[in-house]
């Protein structure tokens, strides 16, 4: 039975992420000028009854990648074929992949730069040339069959692009950052976000969960869903300021958007290693987390807020995380 209870409220989960979702880019809101330009793509395509250019979208997790490449199937009229990086172990399944699209197809990759090279080298003349070359039979007797493909879109997703080879990277035609979020911004997507799960949310709350969301819409979302059990059990139903700063409180989500993790991996920098600076793997031994997760999730957004810095020797910590974490600033930092 508890089985069953937890399989139901999964999927009542994905539905709400899949509501959630805008489904074109009108709808879509922020990355502003990523949207003005795919609109162009996608128009400047079909007047030329072509497939669209390959896309590679890159930035840190959760600000839509996996959106906007649902969106520019949508928008081209097209079907969409979805596969992970890491998934793609063997060179049967990507050629099962490419042989299966059907003209005009998107094929979406996420965390693109997670691929085995050899299975990169098979998307090189699929990209390129739309055929697939296959090698059959024994060293021996081996040979090479081409097959050809109908014309199709690769949408990759990466969280790092200077990953991926340069014979990849170079295969498409448009590649495109995506950026952190507007307070406002992230406003418009909680309070959008709120409806899709019937609830009332104040003006003041919305603002405030925007805040505190890193200026990215997956985690603005969650919070909102906590935030939402909150509002239900300590409060009367309705997502007002006190409940929601309550509630993010009891999260440990601060002011700037920092968890506990955040605070342990500024700390660890200040207090084990004099402020930086530290490589990498010392960090990332210190407290615990995988290098990946560290540079991938959380380095970002304290980069972009000037809590911490990378230099050729390392991660170091500035003023404004001293003064953010309420620690005394060395003189040699006050006087910088």
């Amino acid at each position: 039975m508890k089985d069953r209870i937890l399989t139901e409220e999964k999927l009542e989960e994905d539905q709400e992420e899949a509501n959630i979702r805008p489904e074109t880019l009108e709808d879509y809101i922020g990355q502003t000028e990523l949207k003005e330009n795919i609109s162009v793509y996608i128009k400047a395509a079909k007047m030329r009854d072509e497939s669209l250019d390959h896309v590679l979208l890159y930035g840190p997790p959760g600000l839509g990648k996996t959106t906007m490449a649902y969106i520019i199937a949508n928008e081209l009229g097209s079907n969409i074929k979805t596969a992970s990086g890491p998934a793609i172990e063997k060179s049967g399944y990507l050629a099962s992949i490419l042989s299966s699209l059907e003209e005009g197809d998107v094929l979406f990759i996420d965390e693109i730069h997670r691929m085995p090279r050899f299975i990169e080298e098979i998307l090189y003349p699929a990209m390129e040339d739309f055929v697939l070359d296959i090698v059959v039979g024994t060293e021996s007797s081996s040979r090479n069959i081409r097959i050809d493909l109908p014309p199709f879109t690769l949408v990759g997703a990466t969280t790092r692009a200077g990953d991926l080879s340069a014979p990849l990277r170079d295969r498409f035609g448009i590649v495109s950052k995506l950026n952190y979020y507007t307070v406002e911004e992230l406003t418009k997507i909680v309070k959008r976000s709120a409806k899709v799960f019937h609830c009332e949310i104040e003006e003041e709350a919305a603002i405030e969960l925007a805040t505190r969301s890193r200026g990215t819409p997956r985690i603005a979302n969650r919070l909102l869903r906590r935030v939402r059990d909150f509002a239900l059990v300590e409060g009367n139903g309705i997502i007002d300021y006190p409940i929601t700063t309550f509630a993010l409180d009891r999260l440990k989500v601060d002011r700037l958007g920092l968890d506990s993790t955040d605070y342990n991996l500024l700390k660890a920098i200040i207090e084990r290693f004099n402020g930086g600076p530290v490589g990498i793997e010392a960090l990332s031994s210190s407290i615990g987390e995988e290098q990946s997760t560290i540079e991938d999730v959380y380095e970002p957004y304290l980069l972009q807020t000037g809590l911490l810095k990378r230099t050729s020797r390392g991660r170091m910590v500035t003023k404004k995380a001293y003064d953010h974490l309420q620690i005394p600033c060395p003189k040699q930092l006050e006087e910088t």
